[in-house]
């Protein structure tokens, strides 16, 4: 077997184990898992006809979800898809850890991910047998590089990269033969300018060759106990992944396709959501601020990239000691080692309690 990193957040069982300890109970901002209800159009979908299909559903989906999700870009986002280039999968997660494998990277193979990052990233290379190259901002990935990860939103830091520097990343990429695969799960949540899918016409051109886009409803649409994501872009890297998941099974569920359509279908919803928030990152940051923390970045996403000037795992401690659980930054790569991420994905109570701690 591949030899894969420790699961990082088994490293937090002391501190978790500290923050539950507190007269109050845990505020656990560790993991942006969703709290809030799942929406009613969703699960309306969910419940309806197509949880009485007996038959097995198509790896490709339904041509009415396609279009939806495809519609969903463009309205969205303003990045135009065909929906023949349009994939549903079985959460970002998976799609996230097998596409280098997927796409025929192996030993020999780098893939090139952002200095700070999502660390399933490292683990799919892994899986796959390449090795991981980290890129400084603006550091065009060297010779040999077979797929290059973008974030933005940035997991963990909320960083949004502008349009033009997306695009210069996607000309590096293109220059060195590489996939450009976008992870663009927080794309929605964006709280003052829209951030650009690397699908735009401001990055690609309207060229998606060699463009690969990830999408999922777990964020926006409370949907990650569903495993409902998707991924878009060029046409024939799309087509060449659903022959190979065709092969390996990797198919969404009948109902799960339902309650994508209807989430793709529904802004409302996400607008709601997005405010929801919104207001629970302000207070959150306010507080942080207050009690002498520094937030850096953080424009967009469900997190709060924070630090207070020593080394993770202590303030990861002090945070504990107030009954509060965060993220060490080094989760996400050695340029994270002073940071902590918080997560804003907490009950309204939750967060006004944490509010309270930090400002004993």
């Amino acid at each position: 077997m591949r030899a894969l990193p420790d699961f990082p957040w088994d490293s937090l069982a002391g501190d978790k184990a500290l923050a539950a300890s507190h007269p109050g109970g845990i505020v656990d901002l560790s993991v942006g898992t969703p709290v809030d209800p799942v929406p009613a159009v969703v699960r309306a979908a969910l419940a309806g006809p197509a949880a009485d299909v007996p038959g097995y559903p198509t790896t490709y989906g339904l041509p009415s979800l396609r279009e939806a999700l495809a519609g969903a870009l463009d309205r969205r986002f303003g990045a135009p898809v065909d929906p023949a280039a349009v994939l549903p999968t079985i959460g970002s997660k998976e799609l996230v850890a097998w596409l280098p494998t997927l796409l025929g990277v192996g030993p020999g193979d780098l893939v090139a991910v952002p200095d700070t990052a999502y660390p399933t990233y490292e683990v799919g290379a892994l899986i796959a047998g390449a090795t991981v190259v980290r890129l400084a901002d603006g550091e065009a990935p060297p010779a040999g590089t077979r797929l290059v990860w973008l974030n933005s939103p940035s997991n963990p830091t909320g960083r949004v990269l502008p349009a033009e520097a997306l695009r210069a990343a996607v000309a590096a990429a293109r220059a060195v033969g590489a996939v450009v695969a976008s992870d663009e799960c927080y794309l929605s949540l964006s709280f003052g300018s829209p951030a650009a899918s690397v699908l735009a016409p401001a990055v690609s051109d309207g060229d998606h060759a060699g463009l690969l886009a990830v999408h999922s409803f777990s964020k926006s649409s409370n949907l990650a106990g569903y495993r409902a994501a998707f991924l878009a872009g060029d046409a024939r890297l799309v087509a060449e992944l659903l022959e190979i998941r065709k092969h390996a099974g990797m198919i969404v569920p009948f109902p799960v396709q339902a309650a994508m359509e209807a989430a793709a279908s529904d802004d409302a919803h996400v607008a709601e959501q997005v405010t929801l928030y919104d207001k629970r990152r302000g207070r959150l940051r306010a507080a942080l601020e207050g009690a002498g923390y520094r937030v850096d970045h953080s424009e967009a996403g469900l997190y709060l990239w924070t630090t207070a000037g020593r080394p993770c795992r202590e303030t990861v401690h002090a945070l504990a000691e107030k009954g509060i659980l965060a993220a060490p930054g080094e989760f996400y790569g050695p340029a994270g080692a002073s940071h902590v991420r918080i997560a804003v994905t907490a009950t309204d109570e939750r967060i006004d309690e944490a509010v309270r701690r930090l400002a004993g």
